[in-house]
């Protein structure tokens, strides 16, 4: 019998405990951090629902209550305990379940804190154990004990996981887990371990089923997508050439990718394939090569701008996401001059902005030259007052084009409107039947609101 054969069956013996208690019994889940922490609550989701739960957005109404962590910026740890102070009232009066799992749980100084001041908890698994979800939950709902499971080396990749996905249009897929790179800010290595790497063709079998469910758009998750090294010498760009021929699917996104690890094949099969949008999430962090280097990202602030440079002139209308970092420790205001610089010369379409937050167990946790929150907060302001400029200007070359648009739903601030993105991923919201959904369509954009377009359909 295989592992997952076993986790199902683990599966089977929690749903036929739920049915003989003749009761209906609802899960909650909060996930935070990354499209990487999304697809791995899609798994946990799978698994719970075969169980026999029934997904709740109300913890009050929960009798399992699950918290997938993210390690990346402190706000997270914040998060999670302000949550776990809330669930305690309701695993007192109705014993619900309290289940954590995540990045944050391969930190042992945040193990420790938990096992100290919230001690009510029932499980807690890392980024390595989650496929033993099932057998760790039916020992809590058996003993009534609590349990850890956290393994300290990397974990293997397991095929086969139930999945509930959050939805029924685009799918994200991982191709890879881990990350060999060792940024001085970044914690990732160590709680998601070094990069390994999916079967060429499981993933590709993956996206073939969704193509058969009608999911019209997939993105690629990795901590380093373009470092994808599957078997039989199959690189991140002969992966590509072989999603684009899957039928069904008519658009590929990839994230996060490394700038020192975009090679020209990948820039090639980006070129040559519609189906691959042609904006490019490629991570900065910071534009001054002296602070690139402290971050040991190994690339310099002209070698960035070339690589943009290299793929404007290669890959027509090409754009550009990205994400920064404000106030790294010895960061000087010619540096961050520098980051302005980037930005003012590349006209990102989109900027993920971060205000540098220290992560225990990394490098730059332990550099001595830590920058003054009032002049990190300063500092972010400013680039956010040029990021909104840009996008003002961005987004007036979409006035009177028409931008062909995924229709993914109902727009969550009107439920009379209709929301999609195009292939910029700009988000548009325009009237239109219900009945459109899942569907691509024809869309005039006549109105710039900053963060997103407004748009009419054209019959």
């Amino acid at each position: 019998m295989s592992i997952i054969e076993e986790q199902n069956e683990y599966i089977n013996k929690i749903k036929k405990y739920n049915e003989e208690k003749n009761k209906k019994f609802k899960y909650y889940i909060l996930t935070m951090g990354c499209q990487l922490n999304e697809n791995d609550s899609e798994k946990l989701c799978g698994m719970v629902e075969k169980m026999g739960y029934e997904k709740t957005d109300n913890p009050n109404e929960a009798d399992l209550i699950l918290f997938n962590t993210c390690c990346v910026r402190e706000n997270a740890e914040d998060k999670l305990f302000g949550k776990l102070g809330e669930v305690k009232k309701q695993k007192e009066e109705k014993g619900a379940i309290i289940a954590i799992g995540g990045c944050m749980m391969q930190e042992k100084h945040i193990t420790d804190k938990i096992n100290k001041s919230y001690p009510y908890y029932d499980l807690i698994f890392g980024t390595h154990t989650l496929y033993r979800f099932p057998e760790d939950l039916y020992k809590v709902i058996l003993n009534r004990k609590k349990q850890e499971d956290i393994l300290d080396i990397d974990g293997e990749i397991y095929e086969g996981l139930p999945i509930k996905r959050s939805d029924n249009q685009k799918a994200s897929v991982a191709i890879m887990n881990g990350c060999n790179n060792f940024c001085t800010y970044c914690i990732v290595p160590y709680v998601r371990g070094r990069e390994r790497s999916r079967k060429p063709e499981d993933i590709i079998n993956e996206i073939t089923s969704l193509a058969s469910e009608g999911y019209k758009e997939i993105t690629l998750l990795g901590q380093n997508v373009n470092s994808y090294n599957g078997e039989n010498g199959v690189t991140f760009a002969k992966l590509l050439e072989k999603i684009v021929k899957i039928d069904g699917i008519e658009r590929i996104r990839f994230i996060s990718p490394h700038p020192k690890d975009f090679t020209d094949d990948v820039i090639k099969v980006i070129a040559e394939n519609e189906k691959i949008c042609k904006i490019i999430h490629l991570p900065l962090q910071s534009g001054s090569s002296n602070v690139l280097k402290a971050m040991n990202r190994r690339y310099s602030k002209e070698q960035y701008l070339n690589l943009v440079e290299k793929m404007k002139k290669q890959i027509p209308n090409v754009l550009f996401s990205t994400d920064i970092i404000v106030g790294f420790p010895g960061e000087t205001e010619e540096d961050f001059e520098d980051t302005l610089d980037v930005v003012e010369k590349v006209k990102f379409e989109q900027v993920y902005m971060f205000i540098y937050s220290r992560r225990v167990g990394t490098p730059a946790d332990k550099m001595e030259n830590q920058i003054p929150e009032e002049i990190k907060h300063k500092r972010f302001d400013r680039l956010k007052e040029l990021v909104e400029k840009q996008t003002e200007i961005n987004n007036e070359k979409y006035l009177g084009t028409i931008q062909k648009v995924l229709v993914e739903g109902t727009s969550k601030n009107n439920a009379e409107m209709l929301t999609g993105r195009t292939e910029s991923n700009k988000v548009v919201i325009f009237e239109g039947e219900k009945n459109l959904i899942g569907t691509t369509k024809n869309i005039e954009i006549i109105e710039n609101c900053l963060w997103y377009l407004k748009g009419k359909i054209l019959n």
